[in-house]
């Protein structure tokens, strides 16, 4: 475990980069204020300098959202985004400080959907990032580093990107929920009926719950297979 001093790089801080990604975004995005206690003891959790884009994310925001609040990157945790980013993956990749997990976590979207960085447990591209989809079971690789994704969340066109899986007054809608919540949506995106947006009903659960629920139903089917 290194020292809360040697993950800070005040030589070469990594939020300078960060911050000019954001500046010249073309994508409306939100960065929570920071907590310096909770950021100096999720940095320590992590292990990751502040020389790294994550790093930096976690010591210098509570976390970030992205087309207002849409996708939810992790940070070290606010009023908004309660959950800082070791402490979401305790229990899910991490069981314990220092631990070199197989993946983590590292931000959702309001579908709950997860993003995840590939620590070497999902396939031979450590260190590139993953998407696991509302509506499948199959966590798929989007061939981006974290630097890329967070580029992609900045700049690409979300709305084409979740085409169809969005409905009218859905900023309305998630603007009265908090990023510790996802839209459950009825029938589930990943049943056939799922597919028609005209059916769906729709109500704010816990992230906590849509990720548990999604795990026991992929556990179960691997377990068909």
């Amino acid at each position: 475990m290194r020292s809360l001093k040697e993950l800070i790089n005040t030589t070469e801080p990594g939020w300078d980069l960060v911050k000019q990604w954001i500046d010249s975004a073309k994508n409306k995005i939100e960065i929570l204020p920071v907590d310096s206690a909770s950021a100096s003891k999720a940095l320590y959790e992590i292990q990751v300098s502040t020389r790294s884009p994550m790093g930096a994310i976690i010591y210098g925001t509570g976390g970030i959202l992205i087309d207002h609040g849409w996708i939810r990157i992790l940070g070290s945790g606010s009023p908004e985004i309660k959950r800082s980013l070791p402490d979401w993956n305790k229990g899910k990749s991490i069981d314990g400080s220092g631990d070199s997990p197989p993946f983590l976590l590292v931000a959702d979207d309001v579908l709950g959907g997860f993003f995840l960085l590939n620590g070497g447990g999902l396939g031979n591209d450590p260190g590139k990032m993953y998407y696991w989809s509302p509506d499948d079971f199959d966590i798929e690789p989007m061939d981006l580093t974290y630097s890329e994704f967070l580029l992609f969340c900045f700049n690409n066109d979300l709305g084409k990107y979740y085409e169809g899986y969005r409905w009218n007054g859905w900023k309305e809608e998630i603007s009265k929920i908090n990023g510790d919540q996802a839209i459950q949506i009825l029938p589930p995106l990943w049943t056939k009926e799922g597919k028609d947006f005209s059916k769906h009903s729709r109500r704010a659960v816990p992230v906590e719950e849509m990720w548990s629920v999604r795990m026991q139903i992929r556990k179960q089917l691997q377990e068909k297979k």
